[in-house]
């Protein structure tokens, strides 16, 4: 079964998020725990927890199907002591919110290098962040998000993942998230069955369909490997609906949480109907 959301808004408090997925025809979505582009929030409060809990279970949604994402100025393969550690703190901030709401996974980028060491080393450095965190929290798993390659940043190939992954000490709560946009800017071609088909055996081959925890469906303004991070909707833009299709014909694709970050949330109703259309 195939568990199609978006990332809803979590305003006047994360509470407000599971209900806003309903109204979208949602079966699975992701949010902010905090303001994203703050280091500092204020703690979960006992009736916010409360609160999402109960409207989780209102609007049928499980636990586990929900795929938070951590604030983006957190950098865990950051090169310099102090800006690491801050990152750290926040990103052990970020998985503890998770833990607090009974979510089961947190969603983050790995990083990026700055031009100031190798991409190895960074990576190397991503990797023992999560070995940090995951000795501070329970239950949580990390999930590593594909990137673009935007820019420094790190997790472009699957290489990469497979790298953070080989050197995270408890595999049991790493995996990945694959962003379509991502994959296609970064130079994987989606756009027929075929390229579908070979991208995704890649994938396995280099990092394993076992690590998948979830996947963002994103349509692409950029075009194939312009390593640029903008998505667009999912019937407009470069990449194409082929690649939907393919997701929602795949079993691999099954009880994952599938994310629309798509740029127009009027149309998310939509969407997630077109998608579930297809399978």
């Amino acid at each position: 079964m195939k568990y199609i959301g978006a990332h809803v808004s979590a305003a006047g408090g994360v509470q407000n998020a599971p209900l806003n997925a309903q109204t979208i025809g949602a079966r699975a979505f992701a949010l902010f725990t905090k303001n994203q582009r703050q280091w500092q929030a204020k703690p979960l409060t006992r009736e916010a927890i409360d609160a999402f809990k109960t409207h989780l279970q209102q609007v049928g949604i499980a636990a586990e199907h929900v795929l938070p994402h951590d604030s983006y100025l957190i950098n865990l393969g950051h090169p310099e002591k102090a800006a690491l550690e801050k990152s750290r703190a926040a990103f052990v901030d970020e998985m503890q919110r998770c833990e607090q709401l009974g979510l089961k996974l947190l969603n983050f980028h790995p990083g990026s290098h700055l031009n100031k060491i190798s991409e190895s080393q960074s990576l190397a450095i991503v990797a023992e962040s999560i070995n940090l965190a995951l000795e501070q929290t329970r239950g949580v798993t990390a999930v590593i998000e594909n990137t673009a390659g935007q820019g420094t940043n790190l997790g472009y190939r699957f290489e990469h993942l497979a790298e953070i992954i080989e050197q995270v000490e408890d595999k049991s709560r790493v995996g990945v998230c694959i962003d379509t946009c991502h994959t296609f800017t970064a130079g994987y071609d989606l756009r027929t069955p075929d390229t579908c088909e070979a991208t995704f055996e890649e994938f396995d081959r280099i990092v394993g369909f076992d690590t998948l925890r979830g996947l963002h469906l994103n349509g692409s303004k950029p075009d194939l490997g312009d390593r640029v991070d903008r998505h667009e909707s999912l019937e407009k833009g470069k990449l194409g609906l082929a690649v939907f299709h393919y997701i929602m014909q795949d079993k691999r694709f099954d009880a994952v949480p599938m994310v629309l970050e798509t740029p127009d949330p009027d149309n998310w109703a939509h969407e997630i109907e077109l998608l579930y259309s297809w399978q």
